[in-house]
């Protein structure tokens, strides 16, 4: 299983209380999704975490996993970024919905449709999402804000969208 096949859905926060229950971060519209999910999994595609039950709180589940008992078991996962598998979330509901991780791999395309890169990935530095851009004609990787003016076209079954550079990268450009 490939990186690119797992979506980072949750992270460990700790433990919860004293009988086994931990905290888990959710970055899902609905925490209780993570229930249905099936096993969560590390990165490097290994379980990581079954929860078996679960209540919702905030943007977190508190709830009993399978693979822990005790609260220091918990609070020794702190920090575990847990993915599940592409196919297991549900589709889109509009055809104007997508998932970040199927940016990855499509060609973007400038105003006049040439081929100016490929979204190497969509990485979030606290600002917003932003799409990570390997140049058609080698070179260093720049970033674009996945923003409506920045990315005002994305084609997804037909491969692209529309990026619009920002200055400082055409300006490198023709250095």
């Amino acid at each position: 299983m490939t990186d690119q096949n797992l979506i980072l859905v949750a992270q460990v926060a700790g433990g919860f209380g004293v009988k086994g229950e931990v905290r888990v971060t959710a970055w899902t519209a609905d925490p209780m999704a993570l229930l249905a999910y099936g096993p969560l999994l590390r990165a490097d595609g290994s379980v990581g975490l079954t929860l078996t039950s679960g209540r919702p709180e905030k943007t977190a589940i508190v709830g009993r996993a399978k693979e822990i008992t005790t609260k220091e078991q918990a609070d020794a996962l702190r920090g575990l970024k847990l993915f599940v598998p592409r196919d297991r979330l549900p589709p889109p509901e509009d055809e104007d919905e997508f998932y970040l991780t199927d940016l990855i791999g499509l060609s973007a395309r400038d105003a006049d449709d040439r081929v100016i890169g490929t979204v190497k990935s969509v990485p979030n530095f606290g600002a917003g999402d932003m799409l990570e851009i390997a140049p058609a004609e080698g070179g260093p990787t720049w970033y674009l804000p996945f923003t409506r003016d920045a990315v005002p076209e994305v084609r997804l079954t037909d491969g692209w969208l529309r990026a619009v550079r920002p200055p400082e990268v055409d300006e490198r450009d023709e250095a």
